[in-house]
């Protein structure tokens, strides 16, 4: 896809390698760069508590990854035989409070031992507006469904957002980082409240950005990808939006991951992404007459390659997230 290219962006000092191990929490503009991350086997994982919008719900998921604080019946809440945690989003309900501790915590324990590997940090920021559970006193992820009397809305300001992210990141100076703010818009506030969320969040990045500024003297390696900016001046037409008209069309990921690919994944590892998309396409055919001669014979060998590639790249990851259309 051929546009005028109107935003600025420097390459990554230290870009993304497939022998990274690549954490991805945010918005759900991460779910989809993580998904296409993971369609071409980069070892990631993303949004091991689900879909996380606000700064602060983002760093009270790592510091749990850090942590490894399991969740307990104290955290659990039920809301019409639904059980979950407002650190969950909507997708790790469940009906059992039992069933739902036991995977949560097993992909806790996963989730904390790939953060421990990691050393790629994507956060994507999407909104500044938080929900704090009035009674409970805590800012919550999520607020199942649950009646707007139980909870308060607050605006974090750019020094807090600056302060729990630079809190974070100076006690883990070993992995880099690369933040973007979600190019989808929260319209729940209002046209000119999602402007103001916005404005804060790319203030608050500015702000982390230059506090890291000098990476050769020892400090954390911070990157700003713009996303956002990508979004709102380069993919301007209404065809780049899904219908919903607030989040990117499938078109307008794929543009955007292109961007990214250029400037935060090693430029000696586009031939493997090229390989395997390749072998992506061909393991997606599907034949007209798959008991034919023919369909098992095509099938037989494109596991031959697989086998084969994955033997001279030990580094790519088995694909681990829910296929999602129009990838790559």
């Amino acid at each position: 896809m051929n546009l005028h290219t109107d935003i600025k962006t420097d390459p990554l000092h230290s870009p993304i390698h497939y022998t990274d191990h690549i954490l991805l929490l945010g918005s759900c503009f991460a779910d989809e760069i993580g998904s296409l991350l993971d369609f071409y086997r980069f070892r990631v994982s993303v949004n091991p508590f689900g879909t996380l919008y606000n700064p602060a719900s983002v760093i009270s998921a790592l510091e749990r990854l850090a942590s490894r604080q399991e969740f307990t019946t104290e955290d659990l809440v039920e809301n019409q035989g639904i059980y979950a945690t407002f650190f969950h989003h909507s997708d790790y309900a469940d009906t059992d409070p039992d069933r739902f501790l036991s995977n949560a915590n097993t992909s806790l324990r996963d989730s904390a031992d790939f953060f421990q590997k990691a050393n790629t940090v994507i956060i994507t920021l999407g909104t500044a507006r938080i929900y704090r559970h009035i009674e409970k006193d805590i800012i919550v992820s999520n607020c199942r469904k649950m009646p707007a009397s139980l909870f308060r809305q607050e605006l974090l300001d750019v020094t807090r957002i600056v302060g729990m992210l630079k809190d974070f990141i100076c006690r883990f100076p070993d992995k880099k980082y690369i933040l973007t703010v979600s190019p989808v818009r929260h319209l729940k506030d209002g046209a000119h409240g999602n402007q103001i969320s916005k404005a804060i969040l790319l203030l608050a990045v500015e702000k982390l950005c230059e506090s890291f500024a000098d990476a050769a003297k020892g400090k954390p390696l911070i990157y700003y990808f713009p996303a956002y900016e990508i979004m709102m001046d380069e993919l301007r037409d209404y065809r780049f939006y899904a219908d919903d008209m607030l989040h990117p069309s499938p078109l307008a990921v794929r543009y955007i991951f292109e961007r990214f690919r250029e400037n935060c994944i090693a430029p000696q590892d586009y031939p493997l992404m090229q390989r395997v998309e390749n072998l992506e396409k061909r393991l997606r055919h599907k034949p007209l007459f798959p008991d034919s001669d023919s369909s098992k014979s095509f099938r037989e060998k494109l596991l031959r390659d697989e086998e084969s590639l994955e033997k001279e790249y030990p580094c790519l990851s088995r694909r681990t997230l829910p296929d999602r259309n129009n990838r790559p």
